[in-house]
This record gives C-alpha cells, sequence and structure tokens, in this order.
C-alpha cells in the first residue's frame, strides 16, 4: 500500500483503509493491525478437519414429522446449526441477493465511502449501520480481515435510507423492493424453528416467538472477505459465538472457510447451493 497512506494508517489506528482496499493495492504482507499475535495463531483453523459424519440437514417443509423434528433436535444438540433445505425462500431470490452484494463491493472507493459506517470521518464516531469494518478501540486490537456492509431493515419505519447506496441503481432498487420480502421469508423461517424448538422441549406453543418485539431489530449484513497475501497471519473473521437468538446465513456457495467448533476441534463447514444455514446464538 502507498508508504504515506500507511503511515497515515499506522499513525491514526482508528481510521484506515478497508481490506478490500489493501487487497487491491497488492500489499504483500499485511498492516500489523491485522496481524495475529504468534501464539495467537490458530495452525487449527488452518488445518481444520472435515464434517466427521453428513452434515446436518432439516428440511424446513417437513418440521411437523416426528422424525424430521427428531434431526432438528440431534442437529441442535450435537452442532447447534444446520443446513436449511425447503426453507421457502426462490433460488431466484438468493441468486439476486448475491449479484448485488457482489455490485455493491465491485463500486469505486469513494462510491462505497459515502455510506461509512465512520460518521465523522475520524473513526471515532463508529456506527453499526454502513460500510467499513471493525470498530477499534485502542491501538492493540487484531482487526478481521474482512469488510461489511449492514444495514437495519426492521422495523422498516427505522431504515437509515442514508445507507442504501443510489448507485449502482441496481442495488437501491433491489433492497427497497425485495428486502422486505427477503426480511418477511426469514422470520417466517425464524418463527418456525422457533415453534418447532417449543415442540421439542415440551414447552409452551409460541414461548420463544412471544419474545420478541413487534418493533425487535433485524440486520442485513454483506461481509466480503478479500484475498490476503498470507493467510496464515490474519483472520477473516475472529473465533466467536453469534449473540442474539437464532443467525440466517446466506453462504456464496463458491467461498469457502467457514468453519465451526466441537469439543474443542475445528472443523469446515461444506457449502450446499441455495440452503441457508441456522446458527442456534447465545
Amino acid at each position: 500500500y502507498p508508504s504515506t497512506e500507511m503511515a497515515a494508517f499506522d499513525e491514526s489506528p482508528m481510521v484506515r483503509p478497508t481490506v478490500q482496499e489493501l487487497a487491491a493495492a497488492g500489499v504483500e504482507e499485511p498492516p500489523r493491525q491485522y496481524v495475529l499475535p504468534e501464539q495467537d495463531r490458530h495452525g487449527d483453523l488452518l488445518a481444520a478437519d472435515e464434517f466427521p459424519e453428513p452434515i446436518p440437514l432439516v428440511d424446513l417443509s417437513r418440521l411437523t414429522d416426528a422424525d424430521e423434528a427428531e434431526r432438528l433436535r440431534a442437529a441442535l444438540q450435537t452442532w447447534g446449526f444446520f443446513l436449511a433445505t425447503n426453507h421457502g425462500i426462490e433460488e431466484s431470490l438468493m441468486d439476486a441477493m448475491m449479484s448485488v452484494s457482489r455490485e455493491f463491493f465491485r463500486q469505486p472507493a469513494e462510491e462505497k465511502q459515502k455510506c461509512s459506517n465512520l460518521a465523522d470521518g475520524n473513526g471515532k464516531d463508529y456506527q453499526v449501520e454502513g460500510y467499513g469494518s471493525d470498530k477499534v478501540v485502542s491501538e492493540d486490537q487484531v482487526l478481521n480481515w474482512s469488510d461489511r456492509l449492514q444495514l437495519e431493515v426492521d422495523p422498516e419505519d427505522e431504515r437509515n435510507l442514508a445507507k442504501w447506496r443510489r448507485h449502482p441503481e441496481s442495488f437501491r432498487v433491489f433492497l427497497q423492493g425485495c428486502a422486505q420480502e427477503y426480511a418477511s421469508r426469514t422470520k417466517k423461517i425464524r418463527d418456525l424453528v422457533l415453534r418447532s424448538i417449543d415442540k421439542l422441549l415440551k414447552i409452551e406453543e409460541d414461548y420463544f416467538v412471544n419474545q420478541i418485539s413487534n418493533k425487535a431489530s433485524g440486520f442485513a449484513r454483506f461481509n466480503y472477505y478479500p484475498p490476503c497475501p498470507r493467510p496464515d497471519l490474519v483472520l477473516g473473521l475472529m473465533p466467536h459465538s453469534d449473540s442474539g437468538l437464532l443467525t440466517i446465513l446466506f453462504n456464496n456457495d463458491n467461498v469457502g472457510g467457514l468453519q465451526v467448533q466441537r469439543d474443542g476441534r475445528w472443523y469446515n463447514v461444506p457449502t450446499k447451493p441455495h440452503t441457508l444455514l441456522i446458527n442456534l446464538a447465545d
């Protein structure tokens, strides 16, 4: 990366180029803010095992059947996640979402920065919504080798349209026209899974669904993981557990790297076209 900008990056850790900009500049080594301390470099992640058994698959259209409900129980008890088939979201809508997310990240940096998650430009006024990456809270913080665009889609009347880029035009049109539909479908999936868990636990119907406010926030998060010249030194996303209730993930079929941990070992999660990965959160 140009030395003048790298110097500014090193001197002002709250302001930095995006990972996509670093990758496009052809850096040979990731900047120090992204490099894991030697004792924290997860060689076990790079050498993760393949799944020791068939990946948990649950047909959401058959959850009223005892055998499929038992499959859901086994997946959640054993792994804490499953791949959902027959989930009710059309392949065409899923393909459109993937296409428009790629189109956004292909935009020039100055266009993407118009919806930055650093509202004041100096790195101190960080917002959850917008384009960028991690909130930087200290000079010692190790950053993820990834960028993201995060938008609040629910409640609809609380959307911050300033973060919904007008360009490319297809991105704005798609989000305005289809985001609500996609959000509605994922809420139906959420409620279906939660009601199935009610039955498995033999508790009152809609127990979990009734804990969710009609004004509960729902976010769409588009993650971008640029190639890194030294993948052994960085992580696209640090090991973590998800907050909230459920995570519904639509993964790029052509990009691997998603891993889960069980009994102290990491396993690669294979992708399957047009399925959703549903993860039980904290």
